[in-house]
């Protein structure tokens, strides 16, 4: 399985030039899914999904599909999954994709599917392989309201594929309180490891093997 964990997308060339490693052709020759769900349950303006959206079909795919998880027949989604090279989920709510793929029974499908293509995660799309996606986690990082906003309590991890968790939007100005200080009260309450990343890193898992590839700031606490 190979798996580019970003927290706003492929922003710079570091970042594309791994998906084009990864992918092992070049994208004109590829076909990539965009899954937009995380993105529905947020509240106002969608700009910086459409910025997203457009930043990755600039790329030149030789098919770019959109695919919701929500609302179509089982089969249909892993189909869609299975027709594409690269599949990529945006961000949003991280509560909401997970219990997507879990209530719409997509999570066995959605690992065979990973197990020959790329996975790249932007933002939530990033945060829900880790078997720590739970209300313990939300309580601890501090993100309750989100899973509260979707009327639950609780969160089953969809795959708990990593005993780690992800949390991006470090230093980003669209997130201005997520600063070391944000992060060391969070680190102070973890029982368990968190990368924190900026909008200019990814997590990069590749055959099990998990490195950093970044053009900004990243932290990791074991």
């Amino acid at each position: 399985m190979n798996f580019l964990l970003t927290a706003s997308g492929l922003r710079n060339e570091t970042l594309r030039d791994a998906l084009r490693d990864m992918l092992g052709k070049p994208f004109g020759s590829a076909n990539v899914v965009f899954v937009p769900t995380a993105s529905l349950a947020e509240p106002g303006d969608h700009g910086w999904m459409v910025a997203d959206m457009n930043r990755l079909y600039g790329l030149g795919w030789r098919q770019f599909d959109i695919l919701e998880l929500n609302g179509l027949p089982r089969q249909m989604v892993l189909d869609r999954l299975l027709n594409a090279d690269v599949i990529y989920v945006e961000g949003g709510n991280h509560y909401h994709l997970a219990r997507s793929v879990t209530g719409n029974g997509l999570a066995d499908g959605f690992v065979e599917a990973l197990e020959n293509r790329v996975y790249v995660g932007v933002s939530a799309g990033s945060m829900i392989f880790s078997r720590h996606l739970t209300e313990h986690s939300a309580d601890v990082i501090g993100d309750t309201t989100d899973l509260h906003v979707l009327g639950a309590t609780t969160v089953q991890p969809p795959f708990g594929l990593f005993d780690w968790y992800l949390k991006p939007h470090l230093y980003s100005p669209d997130f201005p309180e997520r600063d070391d200080a944000w992060a060391d009260r969070i680190v102070a309450r973890a029982d368990f490891p968190i990368y924190f990343i900026d909008d200019e890193t990814a997590v990069r898992v590749r055959d099990g093997k998990v490195d950093v590839l970044s053009e900004g700031r990243w932290r990791f606490h074991p």
